[in-house]
């Protein structure tokens, strides 16, 4: 049985969704490369804008055949596209200069008109101290410093004032980011995995993404279930801090609309993959087999695949408290997928299922 927290409201019955977004790894195969990918990619946020897609994200995955670099990606792809709001979900502080990202990302949101989105996390990720350099606490305590000094950079907040000499300009001087995009800070995001950093998110006073893994449910407590949950939370948390109305709710998911017998064969083949390798299932060629166990540690879930025909899928949506919760759904697009397919893939749920959650494209 599931037991929300104490003080948390349950969630309200199905939201509209008032966006519709989708997100890609933007990877690459040995056969046609990165820079194919990359073009793909940018090919992918065009056709998703046609379709009338508010919101499109890209992972940050490093030393890897995916996207390692987001913000130059971005700054490329605004200028194939003039109204979907770009982001990337998530970039992991611990690894980040919190400086020179804050000023990648003002120089990247100007340049496309104040369409970035950025995603952040704060998770305990310490893979490649080897490569990046240790510190001097645990990763998670390092990625939240990194993170408060980032949402301090792009709010133009003073980072050091000129005491002396040789310093690179007059004493006195006040040092911030520049350049300096003013709404950028309200357009930040917390990849949430737990309760606890949906909660973090909203005393931050930064919007929520939540992604497809979790970690730290109750026993016996659904993906959706738990997911919802962290929603109530950040909302309620939000209006407890801030005394305003908390800002929209984005959720990914797998939602593969089969609007053919050959493509629900398809799907349901990923299904089934994702179901038994996890986050080592739908790799593109080349790309590395990850060294956690196809099984997940206690504790950790993998979001579930949302397959099946038009109908089947539009009932799995509106029945998951998850999905039901949020305010924009994500389309998580397998990482092996071609352009075409993902392409097909933004198609059809735009044309089927979208249309009956209370979205409406934007032309």
């Amino acid at each position: 049985m599931t037991i929300a927290a104490p003080a948390i409201p349950q969630p309200a019955p199905f939201r509209p969704k008032q966006r519709l977004g989708f997100n890609t790894r933007v990877s690459f195969n040995d056969d046609a490369g990165p820079a194919q990918g990359l073009r793909d990619g940018i090919e992918l946020f065009k056709a998703a804008e046609r379709l009338g897609y508010q919101s499109g994200w890209a992972y940050q995955r490093h030393f890897d055949h995916y996207l390692s670099s987001p913000l130059p990606f971005f700054a490329a792809a605004g200028q194939h596209t003039r109204h979907i709001t770009l982001g990337s979900a998530v970039i992991p502080m611990r690894y980040q200069d919190p400086i020179l990202l804050a000023e990648a990302a003002g120089t990247t949101d100007l340049l496309i008109g104040g369409r970035l989105e950025l995603a952040i996390s704060t998770g305990a990720n310490a893979a490649f101290d080897a490569v990046f350099g240790t510190a001097d606490t645990d990763a998670r305590t390092e990625a939240k410093r990194r993170q408060a000094r980032f949402l301090a950079a792009i709010s133009a907040e003073v980072l050091h004032t000129v005491a002396g000499q040789g310093q690179g300009a007059p004493e006195g001087t006040e040092l911030r980011v520049t350049p300096h995009s003013p709404t950028l800070r309200s357009r930040i995001r917390q990849g949430s995995a737990s309760l606890d950093s949906a909660v973090q998110a909203a005393k931050l006073g930064i919007g929520l993404i939540s992604g497809t893994v979790q970690h730290d449910h109750d026993e016996g407590e659904t993906f959706g279930e738990y997911q919802a949950r962290c929603i109530a939370a950040f909302r309620a948390t939000w209006r407890e801090t801030w005394n305003t109305q908390p800002p929209p709710v984005a959720v990914a998911a797998s939602i593969l609309v089969g609007t053919t017998a050959e493509l629900r064969e398809k799907y349901a083949a990923y299904d089934l993959e994702r179901r038994t390798q996890g986050i080592a299932a739908s790799r593109p060629k080349g790309a590395l087999t990850p060294a956690a166990p196809a099984n997940q540690p206690p504790g950790i879930q993998i979001s579930p695949v949302f397959q099946g025909t038009p109908d089947q899928v539009l009932e799995a949506v509106l029945d998951d408290p998850g999905l039901a919760s949020a305010d924009e759904l994500v389309l998580f697009l397998p990482p092996a997928f071609d352009l075409a397919e993902n392409v097909r893939l933004l198609t059809d749920l735009a044309d089927t299922v979208a249309p009956n959650l209370g979205w409406s494209p934007t032309i």
